[in-house]
């Protein structure tokens, strides 16, 4: 599983939490207040998702999960939806 995880994420792959896949989906959206931005979580890595996912605030009712997305698609969705995409580590500090 490690190996697949660092094949994807060379080949530009990043992993998100995403909710109500079911109803369409959407990727978990979050506002830092601080810095005034709209962002969308990524991770490195499925194990750092995992980690950081119980960290992160979200709503009642709704469905999680995590999904390893294209870098490039994700970009050009959170620019539409204007967020930036921001990776954080499994403690969820900003790497990049």
């Amino acid at each position: 599983m490690e190996e697949a995880t660092a094949n994807k994420n060379r080949e530009g792959w990043v992993w998100v939490v995403v909710c109500d896949k079911d109803d369409g989906g959407h990727y978990l959206g979050l506002y830092d207040e601080e810095k005034d931005i709209h962002f969308i979580p990524a991770f490195s890595s499925k194990e750092e998702a995992s980690d950081c996912y119980l960290n992160l605030p979200r709503g009642k009712g709704k469905k999680y999960e995590v999904q390893a997305v294209h870098i490039e698609e994700l970009n050009q969705d959170a620019e539409k939806g204007g967020f930036v995409v921001t990776l954080l580590d499994s403690d969820g500090k900003v790497l990049k």
